[in-house]
């Protein structure tokens, strides 16, 4: 199971696509003890996999301490970040406190386009250094892109780029029209575009090594069946099932596009929340209407919850929109896929 903690609002950027409208710092964010209290809830709820994000979680200044105090408690910290301020001595501090790995962001093969979305001159070249000084402190990282319609044609430019920096994964996030990232619904793909660089992205990890994984487009699962590529994974969609996130101020929700609050863990104990959520509890019943509700693959693939909600008045048991399958081929039993 996998969790991820927004530790701050503040960040040094200003994403046009940031789904938690980053930027400054906001009143009342959980503070250090607040945030050692609920490391020691997840790893009560039975999570392993810690995600540090933000806004940027760097600029908490006790970020090397809850990372200290995660490993303690047996957690695997990870970190989701724009690269920018890991510099060989913040990659040597990460590594000692048990960090095991790092996601950077890097949307672009040119500086220009990166820097352009990210809002912040010299981003692309700040994030190829802060790999740079993962790598040569032999702390694991991968390389996270926002998919669009301006960077689809560069996905398998990107995926080699990661290799030659030396990522171990590339992980291509599909857009989900929440936070700022509603000014640019438009950008975001349609289902045959969709179908399509699933299919190319499915056709890349046969050509390379490295670890490749689209999020938030759970269809790949059936497409990786369908083109016969092995993957670890064994199931798209993890909102409320296997994975929820936790606000700069304590806000649960189901997933990080998923814009509803399930709870607080200020007002109610994480542990009793991941147990007892309806929301949680209604999204673990797998009972999806539309075509979501008949498809075959709804164990391995789930649809996107998120974009379920969006473009259905907010309810997360719709169909799923950006699918061209739904179902349709085949009413089969469920199967699971991987």
């Amino acid at each position: 199971m996998i969790i991820s903690w927004n530790t701050t609002n503040q960040c040094n950027m200003y994403c046009k696509h940031c789904y938690r409208d980053a930027g400054a710092k906001v009143d009342e964010e959980l503070n250090t003890e607040e945030g050692k209290a609920l490391l020691g809830e997840i790893a009560k709820a039975g999570f392993k996999i810690m995600i540090f994000s933000g806004g940027e979680p760097f600029m908490r200044e006790d970020i090397v301490e809850l990372v200290q105090h995660a490993t303690s408690l047996g957690l695997r910290p990870v970190f989701g970040t724009n690269g920018t301020m890991i510099d060989d001595v913040m990659a040597k501090r990460l590594k000692q406190a048990g960090t095991m790995g790092v996601g950077i962001s890097l949307d672009s093969v040119t500086a220009e386009k990166h820097d352009k979305l990210r809002g912040f001159p010299g981003a692309w070249e700040s994030a190829l250094e802060g790999m740079r000084n993962c790598k040569n402190n032999d702390l694991s990282f991968q390389i996270h892109t926002t998919l669009m319609d301006w960077n689809y044609d560069e996905i398998e430019e990107l995926t080699d780029l990661a290799v030659e920096m030396g990522a171990v994964a590339h992980h291509i996030f599909f857009l989900v029209p929440t936070g700022r990232a509603v000014t640019i619904e438009e950008e975001s793909l349609r289902a045959e575009q969709y179908e399509s660089v699933l299919k190319r992205i499915m056709s890349k990890q046969k050509e390379v090594d490295i670890e490749l994984k689209p999020t938030c487009a759970p269809q790949f699962m059936r497409i990786a069946k369908e083109m016969g590529v092995t993957t670890r994974f064994q199931r798209g969609c993890l909102a409320g099932t296997s994975y929820c996130i936790i606000s700069p101020k304590g806000r649960v929700q189901p997933c990080a596009y998923l814009d509803m609050e399930v709870g607080n863990i200020r007002k109610t104990p994480f542990s009793e929340i991941w147990k007892n959520s309806e929301i949680f509890n209604t999204l673990r019943t797998l009972e999806y209407t539309g075509g979501c509700g008949n498809c075959k693959y709804k164990v391995a693939c789930g649809g996107c919850r998120a974009r379920a909600a969006f473009y259905n008045d907010g309810d997360y048991m719709a169909e799923e929109p950006w699918c061209l399958y739904h179902g349709r081929k085949g009413l089969a039993t469920d199967e699971s896929v991987g």
